[in-house]
């Protein structure tokens, strides 16, 4: 006998409707699973035999072939245990049901239990893509699929309960999601806040600027002046993700099996620190069958790249794609996977190999040479992409002893929060979500056409005098806009622009 189940597959962030097709015949007992299966897969014939006797069901004693198509789509992962063990009890005739237009996901134990799978939140909305109007998941995921409307969530805890609901003896209730929360609460975040952080209130500023507008950031300084304290504390005066942000977030992450037990919905925005023995495919994604890496992993949050010398010039080199386009697109012999990228790099670095280059107190040790070579590790077009240069220098004892605390994180906060909404406001109806984002479209209309004619003099002193690219033009206009935003100015003024460009790079 012949049964049909319908199951599903992840190709990049994207799902894929996969057909489980069993045939049950005569002959000797076997059997196969065939339809370019994983190792993972292959090895559900043990789980599912296990799981099927240890529910009080009966594996038949006869030949079984099991067939994933489409057969030229490779199948990973356990997420097909469930379907297949549906699928033998279906066809053996020990449950008699119609699953034509239902879903099934879910890893089995040995004793039936129905654990949980990666990417739900992915192969939940391609089942209500494609019209399918009920989707069978492990009772751990039940939260996680509740995201997708439109669609009828059945969670499952074992098997020997989905076969109890299939027969119509022990019906499972579909699952019904909590009520949202108001989006006024925002998560709170543990890490370092501003007030915490003695001097280097420039720095503060310029983070304060990059945070309103999703600029990228480049720190300089010696060793121990801050620099990882402020990276770090840079998430603390991140505006809140909007639902469809933090939906987009939850997908990357569950996909790639990191979303937190208990966590459906991601709302902290990403902060990602890879250290700079990362591979390449650790840092940008790939691999046989292509992964995401650590510039979507960040994807609305924050990249930090700490010691970014230190970091692998081809790894380096790849990331000035991704930082135009919002996008990494992988190819591989098999196919092309676009994952999404659209992060805030915050990097930071020291001066030279030993720190010390320019510090006033501390002299440094290395040559003329070794500090260009040095410096040369980032090349011309890739510090073309960033945003905001500032030097980080040695705080003084003064400050570090001083008693009194700094402007807390969350009135810093309010103002990036209010810089946000002006920019929601100019972008509404496009995808734009800041001010980073914009084309050069949008640079005429709502940065070149808003300059005061002082602030027009000014940018074309700038040009002249420090030869800026047409990108570095186009970012130095961003940011003027940024600043605008923060002041609450409709135009760009001269101080908008004069502070602009004073974060453009100097000579070393």
């Amino acid at each position: 006998m012949l049964a049909k189940v319908l199951s599903c597959a992840v190709v990049g962030l994207d799902g894929a409707i996969v057909e489980v097709e069993v045939d049950i015949a005569s002959g000797l007992p076997a059997f196969y699973i065939v339809g370019l299966p994983d190792t993972a897969v292959q090895e559900a014939k043990e789980r599912v035999r296990s799981a099927v006797r240890n529910s009080g069901l009966q594996f038949p004693q006869r030949r079984i072939t099991v067939n994933l198509a489409p057969a030229d789509l490779r199948k990973e992962g356990p997420a097909y245990d469930l379907p297949i063990a549906v699928g033998i009890i279906i066809a053996s005739g020990q449950v008699v049901a119609d699953l034509t237009a239902a879903l099934l996901l879910g890893e089995l134990s040995l004793d039936g239990q129905v654990r949980h799978a990666h990417g739900i939140l992915s192969m939940v909305a391609l089942a209500k893509a494609a019209g399918i109007g009920a989707v069978y998941v492990p009772e751990a995921d039940a939260r996680e699929a509740g995201l997708i409307e439109g669609v009828t969530i059945v969670p499952v805890a074992s098997l020997a309960r989905l076969a109890a609901h299939l027969s119509g003896l022990e019906p499972i209730a579909p699952f019904v999601p909590e009520p949202a929360e108001p989006p006024a609460e925002r998560p709170v975040w543990e890490g370092s806040d501003f007030a915490d952080i003695k001097g280097q209130e420039h720095v503060k500023r310029a983070l304060e600027v990059a945070a309103a507008g999703g600029h990228n950031v480049l720190m300089s300084g010696p060793p121990g002046s801050g620099k990882t304290l402020l990276a770090r504390s840079l998430p603390s005066i991140l505006p809140a993700m909007p639902p469809e942000e933090a939906l987009e977030v939850t997908r990357i992450y569950s996909v790639s099996g990191l979303l937190p037990a208990g966590t459906p919905l991601i709302r902290q925005r990403p902060f990602r620190a890879p250290h700079h023995t990362v591979s390449h495919a650790g840092l940008v994604g790939g691999g046989r069958q292509p992964r995401a890496g650590e510039i979507t992993l960040s994807h609305r949050g924050v990249l930090f790249l700490d010691e970014l010398p230190e970091f692998g010039q081809a790894g380096l080199e790849v990331l000035r794609q991704p930082m135009e386009d919002r996008i990494i697109t992988i190819s591989r012999a098999h196919g092309t996977v676009t994952f999404p990228s659209n992060f805030m790099l915050v990097a930071a670095m020291n001066p030279c190999p030993c720190g010390f280059y320019g510090d006033p107190t501390k002299e440094c040790t290395c040559s003329e040479s070794t500090v260009s070579r040095y410096q040369r590790r980032m090349s011309g077009p890739l510090l073309d992409r960033i945003d905001i240069f500032v030097e980080v220098p040695r705080v003084e004892y003064e400050k570090l002893s001083a008693v009194a605390a700094g402007e807390p994180s969350e009135t810093v906060r309010q103002r990036v929060e209010t810089a946000r909404r002006r920019q929601g406001v100019r972008f509404d109806g496009s995808r734009i979500a800041c001010n980073a984002e914009m084309t050069p479209t949008g640079v005429r209309e709502h940065c070149q056409d808003c300059l005061s004619e002082p602030a027009k003099a000014l940018l074309r002193l700038a040009m002249n005098q420090l030869s800026l690219s047409a990108r570095a033009f186009h970012r130095v206009l961003k940011l003027a806009r940024t600043i605008a935003d923060l002041a609450g100015s409709e135009g760009i003024e001269t101080q908008h622009v004069a502070e602009a460009v004073q974060y453009r790079q100097r000579g070393a």
